[in-house]
């Protein structure tokens, strides 16, 4: 194997798991099988990626790698396709949706740029496909709001301006209130997921993604609430018998060391 690629030699581990002699727990696997294994791993990538760990990154990298390189010999084993499709048919597309780099084509600014390859991307779907079939139904909610708006912002549905957008953001508060003082349990979910979805375009329009914005505050406040829980035990606290003044207390000396 020493003079073999590097990609080389990760497939041929593949191939040696599958193969006669291999690892049974890897032949019994299916594509289907190893749909929740990428979805960890991917999410285990995206934490390292967020949290600059580039060791951890390069490890991840490498097990996300290891399973679509699996899950395409899976599927060249049943004969759907090869492992050489998938490259020759990812690079095409790429060069296809790129024709400001390998055509001549040229466009002002990103926006130009986002038309343009939803338009590439429609005309390569069948006829009568819509702007959200290739929407994936798992994405995490408000990373589904943010793709949602994104598409139709794409072929120009959106609002005229930020200002328009903002009234648009009030009216949706302003209507979650009143089902919360009307007491309707029903009508305040509604209108809270309503609230979220704009609240998710609004920070588009800022150019922040409300999924990773969210991710961002809830490890603000793990982080915290660990120091919290350190300073406690640095005093001989019992957390469980703190009062919420003594709590307060507590946040206040985290924050501001923070």
């Amino acid at each position: 194997m020493n003079n073999d690629t590097p990609l080389k030699e990760l497939l041929d581990v593949i191939d040696s798991l599958l193969g006669p002699g291999g690892c049974p727990w890897d032949q019994a696997q299916t594509p289907e099988t190893l749909c929740d294994y990428i979805i960890e791993e991917s999410f285990e990538l995206v934490d390292c990626i967020r949290s600059g760990d580039s060791p951890g990154a390069l490890e991840e990298i490498g097990d996300v790698l290891f399973l679509l390189l699996f899950a395409a010999r899976l599927y060249e084993k049943k004969g759907a396709f090869a492992l050489a499709d998938v490259f020759e048919a990812e690079a095409a597309k790429m060069i296809r949706r790129h024709p400001h780099v390998f055509a001549d084509l040229t466009l002002k600014n990103r926006e130009e740029l986002l038309r343009n390859w939803e338009r590439i991307k429609r005309a390569e779907k069948k006829e009568g496909s819509g702007v959200y079939d290739s929407l994936p139904k798992g994405l995490p909610p408000l990373l589904k709001a943010y793709r949602i708006h994104s598409k139709a912002a794409r072929v120009g549905f959106t609002w005229e301006s930020d200002e328009d957008m903002k009234h648009a953001l009030e009216k949706e508060r302003m209507e979650f209130e009143m089902a919360v003082a009307a007491g309707d349990e029903a009508r305040m979910a509604e209108e809270f997921g309503d609230y979220l979805f704009s609240l998710a375009e609004y920070g588009r329009r800022l150019g922040l993604k409300a999924n990773s914005c969210l991710d961002d505050a809830n490890k603000k406040f793990l982080t915290r609430f660990r120091a919290m829980e350190a300073l406690a035990r640095e005093r001989g606290l019992d957390i469980a018998t703190l009062t919420l003044a003594e709590w307060n207390g507590l946040w206040g000396e985290v924050k501001a060391a923070s």
